[in-house]
């Protein structure tokens, strides 16, 4: 990482010192930063939203990657919310800009096409059902190519995702049902990793361990991607804890490596 991301980070943590406003989610020299953000979209009337910035080994040089969630907006007004603010983030300077597109973010007015009515929502939200699905990887040898696409496929595909890495590799996804499909069928048909003589190979291994909609949209705390390495199945069972899926967990502990 470039010491302007370490440095931003630093004033970050200082100008949103409030309650829960600032969070470093993760930090490593290989995946990058995590860095969440509560602010506010709407001008004077501003609605509550998270903003997840992933910023990458090569940040500033390229533009953080971006997520948002709001209990105040539909899926699709922060899918909306997320390209205007990756559209910002394209026509900055490479140089560190967080705290510019969260002050930008703050000030943009929300349509009443974007912000819509009960009526609309409650449609939107029956038609965008929230499913969780649990994948399990057979191996994963070139780490920085596999990770990368399965985050940029997240992205694309506007799904949460973990991936724990152990001795079982697991993918937890979160999102509309037909883009969980389409990550699953990308997985198989896309070379994403490399074979034991150093080869090109796809994951053809890959097995959905449990699907389902989730019991309590909302209530899984699944934001953005994140990588996370476990020891023991201790550890593993520690980590669906704190994001609150026990009852996942149990559903393939069965399959899971001892």
């Amino acid at each position: 990482m470039s010491e302007a991301a370490f440095e931003e980070v630093s004033v970050l943590s200082s100008i949103y010192c409030g309650e829960g406003e600032f969070q470093l989610i993760q930090q490593s020299a290989q995946d990058g930063l995590l860095v969440q953000i509560n602010s506010t979209v709407g001008g004077e009337r501003g609605l509550d939203v998270r903003l997840l910035f992933h910023l990458h080994p090569r940040y500033p040089s390229c533009p953080p990657a971006v997520s948002v969630s709001s209990t105040g907006l539909s899926r699709t007004q922060c899918h909306n919310i997320r390209q205007k603010l990756l559209d910002q983030a394209a026509a900055l300077p490479p140089e560190p800009m967080v705290h510019q597109l969260v002050e930008w973010l703050q000030c943009v007015e929300v349509t009443e096409n974007c912000r819509g009515g009960e009526e609309e929502e409650g449609r939107e939200r029956e038609k965008e059902e929230e499913w969780t699905a649990v994948l399990s990887l057979d191996h994963i040898r070139s780490r920085s190519r596999y990770t990368g696409l399965l985050e940029r496929w997240t992205q694309q595909l506007q799904l949460s995702g973990r991936l724990l890495l152990g001795r079982s590799i697991l993918v937890i996804l979160q999102g509309a049902r037909p883009n969980i499909k389409e990550f699953c069928r990308l997985l198989r048909t896309v070379k994403v990793d490399v074979d034991s003589s150093g080869k090109k190979c796809k994951e053809r291994m890959m097995k959905v361990l449990t699907e389902s909609p989730t019991s309590s949209p909302g209530g899984h705390g699944l934001q953005g991607f994140v990588v996370t390495n476990y020891e023991s199945l201790p550890e593993l069972t520690a980590t669906f804890q704190e994001i609150n899926m026990t009852d996942v967990y149990q559903q393939i502990r069965p399959s899971l490596r001892d």
